[in-house]
């Protein structure tokens, strides 16, 4: 198939892939600007604007299992199409749908199921995708597709807040519609680019049953779920961490902290996706997971607030790396592990993703609400990532 495909043809589907992690980062981090005004407009309480993110997360987890046994069966430009379409869908459902049902929580669900529904689909499609195409070197190009999903939150953030400095946070619903259109037109051009088998059709893909009675492929859930873990167990307390060392208030810390971590964690992946050539993964992966570590200790440790506030994004320059960096070690050691294979590591990684800010909360709650103490604690997954890093060395030697 790739013959029939110039080069030019190819880059067009690399741009559609890079684009659709924006599309990933805007319904995930556009509507969570909004929770302060989900409370004053429709009156919600605390803990079901809270329960948002929290469903939103949920039915992604569903998605990716469910890709796992369906997605082969549709076909991926199809898949694809849908996922965007969802995407749209749930942008242009946030703006109407709280409006038109009797309860505009229940609205607002239904537009947060829609597009998770298309975030979870891309989550497991676009990478696939990506490592199909004739590209030279995989895992950097991997490392690079990735920091786009970094980018788009960079982007959605400051964007919408200057949006709404401008019109005001009264016209959001206009804004959430202009969102709605860059996942709309991507699907049509999904329609239109090349898209290669991750499988070639004279190999026959592996069963589930022989999937994951490979030692290999569990070590790479746990890679995966230590991946997600390690991102998002000092992330999400980034904001907090901006606005004790800076002084800032609420809205400039949550944009401060959260943007400060996605930033670098985008020049990590642009950085490997630039000059991966000269680096081998595994190594690049366990220095960061070092890294890590350490700034897991900086951030819990430190006495300073803006030292702390350095250890977040410290913590964002060094996770970076694991979860692309994953994808692309599974690709070339399972190789023929098909869209099942995508589909379990993005499960485990949005497990990790829930698991590690769970377990950080939970440890801060034993000690009478010390963050620092359960930031600490969560200095155990960089640890069992470098442990799973030496036992996927091990088992690829065997």
């Amino acid at each position: 198939m790739e013959g029939h495909f110039r080069d030019s043809d190819w880059q067009k589907t690399i741009y559609a892939c890079f684009i659709g992690y924006i599309v990933q980062a805007a319904v995930n981090n556009f509507a969570p600007l909004l929770f302060v005004t989900f409370q004053s407009q429709y009156g919600l309480t605390l803990d079901k604007v809270t329960s948002l993110a929290a469903f939103n997360f949920g039915v992604q987890l569903l998605v990716d299992y469910f890709s796992a046994r369906y997605v082969d069966k549709i076909g991926y430009r199809r898949s694809l199409f849908f996922a965007h379409l969802f995407a749209a869908a749930g942008l242009v459902g946030l703006a109407a749908l709280p409006d038109l049902l009797p309860s505009p929580y229940a609205g607002i669900l239904i537009a947060v199921m829609l597009y998770a529904v298309g975030g979870g689909l891309i989550e497991v499609l676009i990478s696939p995708v990506m490592e199909a195409c004739p590209t030279g070197k995989k895992d950097a190009a991997m490392s690079l597709l990735h920091s786009f999903y970094c980018w788009g939150h960079v982007g959605v953030v400051l964007l919408s807040t200057l949006f709404f400095r401008v019109a005001g946070i009264a016209n959001w619903k206009i804004l959430a519609c202009v969102w709605a259109v860059i996942p709309l037109l991507n699907g049509i051009f999904f329609l239109k680019v090349p898209i290669a088998k991750l499988i070639p059709e004279e190999s026959e893909g592996l069963s589930l049953r022989r999937l994951f009675g490979m030692r290999l492929f569990w070590t790479l859930m746990l890679l995966m779920f230590c991946a997600g873990a390690c991102e998002q167990g000092i992330s999400q307390w980034a904001s907090a961490f901006a606005e004790a060392g800076l002084g800032m208030g609420k809205t400039a810390g949550d944009l401060a902290g959260p943007l400060l971590f996605a930033a670098f964690m985008g020049c990590s992946r642009v950085f490997y996706g630039k000059f991966g050539e000269k680096i081998k993964l595994e190594r690049f992966m366990a220095y960061s997971g070092v890294l890590c570590f350490c700034s897991y200790l900086i951030a819990s440790l430190a006495d300073a607030p803006l030292l702390a506030l350095a250890g977040c994004a410290l913590c964002g320059l060094s996770v970076g790396i694991l979860w692309p960096g994953t994808f692309s070690i599974a690709a070339a050691g399972l190789k023929n592990g098909g869209t099942a294979l995508f589909a379990f590591l993005a499960l485990a990684g949005d497990a990790g993703c829930a698991g590690g800010p769970a377990f950080v909360g939970y440890i801060s709650g034993q000690n009478g609400g010390n963050l620092k103490a359960g930031i600490l604690a969560g200095g155990i997954f960089p640890i069992l990532l470098l442990a799973g890093l030496f036992l996927v060395k091990y088992r690829k030697e065997a």
